[in-house]
């Protein structure tokens, strides 16, 4: 059975980047049939925080990438925090030592910094070997160690021959010999090196595929080393290239928002942002651009994920966005837009309910104008505000002859006998019609005195929502 893994480490947000590997392992599984697990890679004791654990989780849930074992919800092959499998990393760390494919070393770190001063002066790559390390284990060393209450570190005998790996997203990569020397796996401190710890945890979860970004390619050496020295299968390894910025570097915060968390605050939906991360490297068989996650699911394969850099386009983001806004039902956009307009103080989350149908024709209204749901307190703005036309509005609507008909307008919606949206539509059409007014300038100035705003949802839309006593009272200020 296909196992795969997503295993970020608790240091902060999840970054867009963590989030289209965690998407391609989660379709992958989904699409094998397989198991996707959620492991928690928090051995940096000093960075990994709980809090950023739980904003990590939190996230995933709201991105609809569901585990099927991790930290929370268990399963077979935990523990998934690497923090709580310390006694597991020390006896594999062991076994290797007993092996003769490890051992421990007694040398300090100053000496260390001294070995490899001397290799940069002899214009040698720095590394380490066995051969090196051990004429500092001796049994004084070994004594003075015992006294101060030290562990010595253990260091991996990294095997002097040609490695290669057939990626299945790079195709064949080799590692020429002595590219790295023995390297540390396991601390002093009873705290495993990271690909010391990947190797142990991929194999006891039988992992079957690592589908990860390219930046983790250099450690790929070091670790079929491991998986050769325990005589692990190797799981098979796909290295997703990186996300770039417009401008061809890595992406960062330079670029602006690169955390999901980012995202979610600016109003894009979960679905949105992963058919757009799902493009950023993998492309549909019939390249359609707006692709649901079942169909991702259905359709995803490693073959038509690329090897290039992948450019991330925020407004094409935006715009992938505004498609997903559009297909929301009312109810659904109101759901997704409550925490905007009670953030924006226009009514309370008590009130939502009482305004139901007022809220679902404002939604319907606005469905169009925006492509982040953050937009929406912006377009609401003109119903909860009382905008005051300007010296320049007056006199535009003198200057066009408007006045009479406004004035009109002005008698017939204070006599309108229901206010519904047909009979809106039919008054502003026979007052146009009976003034003999230019109706693109009579409907652009109707809807600058009721909005102050050039743009936005349909103007019948606009006065439905107003209400009669509103529209009468701004039109009212003109004094026609």
């Amino acid at each position: 059975m296909v196992r795969v893994r997503f295993a970020p480490s608790p240091t902060g947000f999840l970054h867009v980047g963590g989030a289209r590997t965690a998407l391609f392992n989660y379709l992958f599984a989904k699409n094998q049939n397989g198991v996707f697990v959620l492991r928690i890679e928090d051995t940096d004791l000093e960075r990994s925080t709980k809090e950023s654990e739980r904003s990590l989780l939190r996230t995933m849930k709201w991105l609809g990438l569901d585990w099927d074992e991790g930290p929370d919800v268990g399963g077979p092959k935990g523990p998934y925090r690497q923090s709580e499998r310390l006694d597991i990393y020390r006896r594999m760390a062991y076994a290797l030592v007993e092996k003769d494919k490890a051992y421990e070393a007694y040398v300090l770190p100053e000496e260390l910094e001294a070995i490899r001063g001397k290799m940069l002066e002899n214009k040698e790559s720095p590394h380490y070997s066995y051969e090196i390390i051990s004429q500092y284990d001796t049994p004084e060393r070994r004594q003075e160690f015992a006294r101060k209450g030290w562990s010595p570190v253990v260091y991996f005998k990294m095997p002097q021959k040609e490695y290669v790996l057939n990626d299945r997203i790079k195709g064949r990569v080799a590692f020429k010999e002595g590219t790295i020397g023995d390297f540390v796996i396991f601390r002093s401190t009873g705290v495993p090196i990271y690909n010391f710890a990947v190797v142990v945890d991929d194999a006891l979860m039988e992992i079957t595929h690592v589908i990860r970004g390219d930046d983790h390619l250099s450690n790929t050496l070091r670790q079929l080393a491991l998986y050769e020295a325990y005589q692990m299968p190797l799981p098979e390894f796909a290295h997703v290239s990186m996300i770039l910025g417009p401008d061809g570097s890595r992406l960062s915060k330079r670029h602006g928002a690169t955390a999901v968390e980012n995202f979610r605050e600016m109003g894009y939906l979960p679905s949105s942002l992963l058919n757009y991360l799902a493009l950023l490297g993998w492309s549909h068989a019939q390249d359609n651009e707006i692709c649901a996650l079942e169909e991702m699911i259905r359709t995803f394969s490693l073959e038509r994920v690329s090897s290039n850099p992948a450019i991330f386009d925020a407004e094409k983001l935006r715009w992938v966005n505004g498609m997903y806004i559009r297909q929301l039902t009312p109810e659904a956009m109101l759901e997704n837009a409550v925490p905007f307009i009670t953030e924006a103080g226009f009514m309370g989350p008590e009130n939502v309910d009482a305004n139901k149908k007022w809220l679902l024709e404002a939604m319907k209204a606005i469905q169009n104008e925006i492509h982040q749901l953050d937009e929406i307190p912006g377009q609401l703005s003109p119903f909860f505000t009382d905008p005051i036309p300007t010296t320049e509005t007056l006199r535009s609507l003198e200057d066009d002859g408007l006045s009479p008909a406004f004035k009109l307008l002005y008698e017939r919606f204070d006599t309108i006998n229901a206010w519904e949206i047909t009979d809106i539509v039919s008054t502003i059409k026979a007052v146009v019609k009976e003034t003999k007014t230019n109706p693109k300038s009579f409907y652009h100035m109707l809807r600058v005195v009721l909005t102050a705003r050039d743009t936005g949802p349909e103007l019948v839309y606009i006065v439905h929502l107003l209400g009669r006593n509103k529209v009468l009272n701004r039109l009212g200020r003109l004094g026609v």
